[in-house]
């Protein structure tokens, strides 16, 4: 049974399932109109995992979750809209999403370490509008700049204009099932290295219980929580708390290196 937060309030939360893979990565394709995305690599493999008091087995899954909005999450901005080739990888360390391409690169000033990689943004262009779920870095953007794939851009504009003065709020993403936590290549007990994937809004805050105690991990730009002293062998217990303030806990997390283990839950949707 998985407990979560909501604005202060406890509730229970049923054991669902979910499940995949990926890296960091080096160097990326400037995009049309004049801006780049960046550098990130996304890696394969599907994971069998276990996650909170009773998640089964789940399926493979592209990373940050479906795009897709609903309710606003943060400020609305303004910049300009640029496309790249974009696959759903990037510095946010997401796999490849070939059946979701509805995906973006945030502008480095927004970007902020990877605090948005895997949020959703609905995008108004000059013929119409889009939600995007951010997976990578462009470095060369400023600040309210939107780097998108050729697919979101054409729903938008006409691809042949290239740049456009877009409008952009961040929203809660439609996904389906709980969270899930993906241990990087390489993780093991004594450097641990853990993402939160398939989140409704963008994780804030990410823990791990030590010695009864909640230990906050730092994040590094290429979107995982690294502990580089471990967490020790496992299974483990993790906390994760959004931008809105909601928490999700999980028992039992056992590690699956280069592999993903679903949560029991997932953050509840928008008054």
């Amino acid at each position: 049974m998985q407990v979560f937060r909501v604005a202060g309030a406890l509730l229970l939360g049923a054991a669902l399932a979910g499940c995949s893979s990926s890296s960091n990565g080096a160097s990326g394709g400037g995009a049309t109109g004049g801006s780049g995305a960046a550098t990130g690599s996304g890696g394969s493999g599907a994971a069998t995992g276990s996650g909170g008091s009773g998640a089964a087995a789940g399926s493979g899954s592209t990373g940050g979750g479906p795009s897709g909005g609903g309710c606003t999450v943060g400020a609305s901005e303004t910049g300009d809209g640029t496309y790249y080739a974009a696959d759903g990888s990037g510095n946010c360390s997401f796999d490849p999403s070939p059946n979701d391409l509805m995906v973006a690169a945030m502008n480095d000033p927004d970007y902020a370490g990877s605090a948005v990689c895997g949020e959703c943004v609905q995008v108004k262009g000059p013929s119409g509008d889009v939600t995007v779920r951010i997976v990578d870095r462009c470095p060369e953007c400023k600040h309210g700049d939107l780097d998108l794939s050729p697919q979101a851009f054409a729903k938008i504009a006409d691809p042949k204009l290239g740049r456009v003065t877009i409008h952009w709020t961040p929203v809660a993403c439609d996904v389906q099932g709980p969270i899930r936590y993906r241990f990087k290549e390489g993780a093991n007990q004594w450097w641990t290295a853990v993402q939160v994937r398939n989140h409704r809004y963008p994780i804030a805050k990410f823990e791990y219980q030590k010695a009864g105690k909640w230990v906050a991990v730092p994040r590094e730009s290429y979107n995982y929580f690294v502990e580089t002293s471990g967490m020790g062998p496992g299974p483990y217990s993790f906390r994760v708390t959004d931008v809105k303030g909601n928490v999700l806990t999980d028992k039992n997390i056992p590690l699956k290196v280069a592999a993903e283990v679903a949560g029991a839950a997932q953050f509840p949707t928008c008054p």
